[in-house]
């Protein structure tokens, strides 16, 4: 993957300008000598001294890895990059449970930017831990985690994140026979029974944004898939992304109804650090770099897109 590397040169050029001046003092009056009759020729005028540029300054400037790689003293290991993600890990997000491959969005980002940051392949080492873990306050076995995890103003009070790098749409998941199916409006979705992963802005938007108010609660997606398989929920919200590998490979039974509008309280997706951090402006700096490089746009398109349109519900 081609990792973008800014190089600029700086140019200094300065003047360097001689100038001369000079004169003969006038001698005291003597007794006069001889005439010297001897020719005298004319020494020249000396010419102006010629401005010498100095040399350019072509020395480009470091790149992000200098400045933010293996040596940086804030690292969680000296000489790693230490990622914390789910465990297991679901595509589309890593492919095939294995954030070293890296094949899939989050751990393909994770290696593009790690190369930016001047880090090997072979030193970025992966944690796996729960969702929960990841959110929580406290130390962290990691220099940051991935687990598309909502960038919130509550979470912010705990922990630390990066500058959002996706939005995804929330699109709401059923079976071909629920209610929902039909729905159209929000109070079309308000008489369903819903169900959502604990500690998700999944959760966060059936409360507060479609306004229910009984969420039956699971420990993780698996289980919130399980109960809607079984008939104890009729729908559950999920990011786009994770919706369109869950109806083709985990539920191939249920479908996507529709996309939501946005939470304004959910900004994105950011990478969690521990609370205070130092490698947040770094990170950010290989962020900015990768984004621009169009490496985040490739993988959305290679991993997060939809093939076909699916309905909107606007409220």
């Amino acid at each position: 993957m081609t990792t973008l590397r800014r190089t600029l040169a700086l140019i200094a050029v300065a003047g360097l300008v001689l100038s001369a001046c000079g004169g003969e003092a006038e001698a005291p009056a003597t007794t006069p000598a001889p005439a010297d009759t001897t020719p005298v020729t004319e020494a020249p005028a000396p010419e102006p001294a010629e401005t010498v540029p100095e040399p350019e300054d072509t020395t480009p400037e470091e790149p992000v890895g200098d400045q933010c790689g293996p040596d940086h003293p804030a690292l969680f290991t000296p000489g790693q990059l230490t990622v914390g993600t789910g465990d297991p890990v679901f595509p589309p997000w890593m492919l095939d449970d294995d954030p070293y491959g890296g094949e899939g969005f989050e751990n393909g980002m994770v290696y593009a930017l790690a190369e930016e940051l001047g880090f090997d392949y072979d030193d970025v080492v992966w944690v796996g831990q729960t969702f929960e873990e990841a959110i929580a306050p406290g130390a962290k076995p990691y220099d940051f985690a991935i687990q598309q995890i909502s960038v919130t103003e509550e979470r912010q009070q705990i922990v630390d994140f990066s500058m959002v790098y996706f939005q995804p749409d929330k699109v709401v998941v059923a079976l071909p026979d629920s209610a929902v199916v039909e729905a159209t409006t929000f109070a079309d979705l308000q008489a369903a029974d819903w169900g959502a992963t604990i500690g998700t802005t999944d959760l966060d938007y059936i409360e507060n944004i479609l306004g229910v108010t009984d969420v039956a609660v699971f420990d993780d997606q698996a289980g919130t898939f399980q109960a809607l398989l079984g008939g104890q929920i009729d729908a559950t919200v999920v990011a786009l992304p994770t919706a369109l590998f869950a109806t083709a490979v985990q539920i191939p039974e249920a479908a996507i109804v529709a996309v939501l509008p946005p939470d304004e309280n959910d900004t994105g997706h950011g990478l969690l650090f521990q609370q205070g951090n130092e490698l947040v402006d770094c990170i950010n700096e290989g962020l900015e770099a990768i984004i621009a490089a169009g490496v985040i746009d490739g993988l959305i398109e290679e991993y997060l897109l939809p093939e076909e349109e699916i309905p909107f519900i606007t409220g």
